[in-house]
């Protein structure tokens, strides 16, 4: 029986060629987006599965519900009086300053070794890494301890038996300690070498306001997440706030409201990559990640669909064999079974076509990416496989149904062609299908317009031939280092200003406190940097003025502040003028605004511009200190030459030994934008992808079924009725399909890509082009693939039609 049932199944494929090569492609185009995504979505969800304590282990984020914002760090009093007064909470380890260079001297050599981290001493209690060579035991305790993995380790001596060695960094002498293997599995947390910070943390012991680390909790096993929640917030944010209550004249509640943080987040560890909030490791971006999986699974949705549609379109072939099939005493399960296999077979031939196409198309998906991913695992083999079963159970049972429920009696008469089920069940399924197509054409061109306008947006600024070159070498008063290098490096050819700038476009970095003025508060960035940056940028002022070198005033206590800032205080400009307030990082004295500056963007075009209050570095103690850059303005004539000149005297007379860290603002800016390029260009291979699979499919279906009606057309045509007149009947039940499918997708279209704009502080308005474009193309496409049929059609041959009538 089954071989009987295998030999039907290729005859019809060999009779339907068509229908058979567009099933094939467009299952093989779908199962190899999915599989795609897949790899991708498991491999990201693989970070730091090779713990085995990581089901133990929570990453500790805040809230602030004032600002409706999620933030990553913590302070070290917080951390101790979790470990004293939560039950639930069984450590705590602290980390700051991960990714740390230093030009590192050893016996045999010296180098630049990057990928440091600060950590807490018990940091191998939580990430068990390889030991190869010393101790984990008290590898980190004292200030003159080091850890290294087996890469620093041989970078630094050529082997890596090096415990008990000693090197030397930013004239001060450290021992090895441990000699560590970072694991070769996905993880985020990969030092090159590990060091206890004794001295700041010390320092920090005591400031409950210092949020300047990141932090792992271990839980013990029963403990309960959502009580370890309520105790942060009753027994520690509380308790902050009732320390500094008095001074403020606020009750805990009300100083907790104001300044935050008025909440807690504990993601598992394994869960960072996809599902934290706030991440110190880098963005996360799970949404993204849905969106594309949903959408290769609507491709694969789509194949299915032609599936379908092309397998009732040959109900009328297939009809008489199943009349004397049942005729002569096959089951109703054995005519369902039949029609399955043959559907599997053609799903498992897509599947095998879709595991080859994968892996060619694998490494200009991973170079896309930044990935190495390979198939070595079962999960994607699993998980595709259960689609092809899936499909092979949606796709073939509907069909299988529908053909198998066939009455013997009305198809051996010739019957079938009056029952309209199956007209019905096709133009249901081929509506579905140009929904899903009219979605795909709307939100990629959507996508698309949203992307353009944020390369096109004015940003505020000019980064336009800025190279800002960071310092790499520790330096004890590094404003002395940066005043220095600005009259010296005027010299250098090519070179036309320089500024330093805290507040950097496009670089990510940024520190923050709260302003307060009376009784409000507002959190804003701080923007210390030289007198001429702002200028130096071409940020334009909005009212007042500059701030001035020649007034003491400006280099004590008179600030620049944007218009966000002034928005957030809910000032007029006049108001902002004559006020002064106290910024979190220096109560002792009045901050006067001299001047408002127009908006820009430092960070990306997806958040919205925060407040920020612009200073000159020497207004402080401790800012002075943390000068970190200096930026320089390029002639655009010579620009090639003159990054030579200043590489070589960066590397002859100011770092020696250390990179040469460089690079342009407006460059470094457009990179926040290569995630929405990459999602433009997803859209739009994808856009491509459902647009073949639906146009084949609905080709075929209207082969077929044009082929149903060449007796109509050849009576039509006796009866003198023009080739116009014919092409256009034949093709009007199409179009009325398209255009109801359109109207259907547009609610759907509009809901769905207006909840993504939502993620954009600066978005488009919902634009009416791409509804309408998706409305004339598909009307456009469907007239052109069926017209085509519908044209040769009109030249069938009437006495082979006609001659029994």
């Amino acid at each position: 029986m089954l071989n009987n049932w295998l030999k039907i199944a290729f005859i019809n494929y060999k009779k339907n060629w068509l229908s058979t090569i567009i099933n094939l492609f467009g299952l093989t185009i779908g199962l190899t987006g999915f599989m795609l995504i897949l790899m991708h979505w498991n491999d990201e969800e693989s970070f730091e599965k090779w713990n085995p304590k990581k089901d133990d282990i929570y990453y500790f984020q805040t809230y602030n519900k004032k600002e409706n914002s999620y933030g990553n760090n913590i302070s070290i009093p917080i951390a101790n009086r979790a470990k004293v007064v939560i039950p639930g909470v069984e450590d705590y380890v602290l980390f700051k300053s991960s990714g740390m260079g230093f030009k590192i001297t050893t016996k045999n050599r010296t180098f630049y070794q990057e990928g440091g981290m600060n950590v807490s001493d018990n940091f191998f209690e939580f990430f068990p890494f390889k030991l190869v060579d010393g101790s984990f035991k008290n590898a980190l305790k004292g200030g003159g301890d080091i850890a290294l993995s087996t890469t620093a380790a041989k970078n630094l001596f050529g082997k890596t038996n090096v415990a008990g060695e000693s090197l030397k960094f930013n004239n001060k002498n450290f021992v090895v300690t441990a000699v560590y293997e970072l694991p070769k599995e996905n993880s985020q947390i990969k030092p090159e070498f590990l060091l206890k910070p004794v001295e700041p943390m010390k320092n920090d012991e005591n400031q409950w306001g210092n949020f300047s680390y990141g932090c792992f909790f271990m839980l013990k096993k029963d403990a309960d997440l959502e009580q370890i929640r309520q105790k942060f917030i009753k027994d520690i944010f509380l308790y902050r706030a009732s320390l500094d209550k008095d001074s403020s004249g606020m009750t805990p509640q009300q100083y907790l409201d104001l300044y935050g943080p008025t909440d807690s987040l504990l993601t598992p560890l394994d869960e960072i990559k996809l599902h934290a909030k706030a991440s110190w490791f880098g963005p996360v971006d799970f949404k993204t990640l849905m969106i594309l999986f949903t959408l290769s699974v609507l491709i694969v949705i789509l194949s299915a669909i032609n599936f379908i549609n092309l397998k009732t379109a040959q109900a009328s072939q297939r009809a008489k064999e199943i009349g004397v099939r049942k005729a002569i005493g096959s089951t109703k399960t054995n005519l369902v079974l039949q029609f399955l296999i043959e559907t599997f077979l053609i799903c498992m031939a897509s599947y095998l076509l879709a595991l080859a196409l994968t892996e060619l198309l694998l490494p200009s998906f991973n170079k896309f990416y930044d990935k190495e991913m390979v198939m070595n695992d079962w999960h994607i083999y699993f998980y595709s496989f259960a689609m092809v079963l899936m499909v092979t159970l949606i796709s073939g049972l509907i069909p299988a149904t529908y053909l198998s429920n066939f009455k013997a009696i009305e198809t051996l008469k010739g019957n079938f062609a009056r029952s309209k089920h199956g007209v019905w069940l096709r133009n249901g399924i081929l509506t579905l299908q140009l929904i899903i197509s009219s979605f795909f054409i709307i939100g990629g061109l959507i996508v698309n317009q949203q992307v353009k306008y944020m390369m096109n947006k004015d940003l505020g600024y000019s980064g336009k031939q800025i190279m800002m070159i960071n310092f790499s070498e520790e330096n004890p008063k590094p404003w002395l280092k940066y005043e220095r290098l600005k009259n010296e490096m005027r010299k250098i050819q090519g070179v036309t200003d320089i500024s330093y700038g805290e507040a950097v476009p496009g670089n990510g970095r940024s520190s923050d406190s709260n302003m307060d003025y009376m009784d409000k508060s507002i959190q804003a960035q701080h923007g210390s940097m030289d007198y001429n940056y702002l200028k130096f940028i071409n940020v334009k002022l909005k009212k007042g003025r500059w701030l001035d070198s020649k007034l003491a005033s400006d280099t004590m206590s008179n600030v620049l502040v944007n218009e966000a800032f002034v928005r957030k205080f809910g000032w007029t400009d006049e108001e902002a003028l004559n006020n002064s307030f106290h910024p979190g990082f220096d109560y002792q004295k009045d901050y006067h605004i001299v001047g408002i500056v127009k908006d820009f963007n430092i960070r990306n075009l997806k958040t919205t511009i925060e407040p920020i209050v612009f200073f000159h570095y020497r207004e402080t103690d401790w800012k002075r200190f943390d000068v970190y850059n200096i930026q320089l303005k390029i002639d655009s004539n010579d620009i090639d030459g003159t990054v030579k000149r200043l590489k070589t005297y960066w590397q002859n007379n100011v770092e020696q030994g250390y990179p040469f860290d460089y690079y342009f603002l407006d460059q470094k800016f457009a990179k926040t934008f290569e995630k929405y390029q990459k999602q433009q260009t997803l859209f739009t291979i994808l856009n491509a992808m459902v647009l073949m699979v639906a146009l084949l499919g609905l080709f075929a279906l209207s082969s077929l079924m044009i082929e149903q009606k060449l007796k109509d057309v050849a009576i039509r045509k006796t009866l003198g009725a023009s080739d116009k007149t014919l092409i256009f009947g034949l093709t009007k039940q199409f179009l009325w399909i398209t255009l109801i499918a359109v109207i259907i997708s547009i609610p759907i279209s509009y809901y769905l890509m207006n909840e993504w704009l939502k993620d954009f502080a600066y978005r488009i308005d919902m634009p009416v082009l791409p509804f309408v474009l998706s409305l004339v193309v598909l009307l456009l496409l469907t007239f052109s693939v069926v017209s085509i049929k519908a044209y040769k059609a009109t030249k069938v041959n009437l006495v082979k039609y006609l001659k029994y009538e």
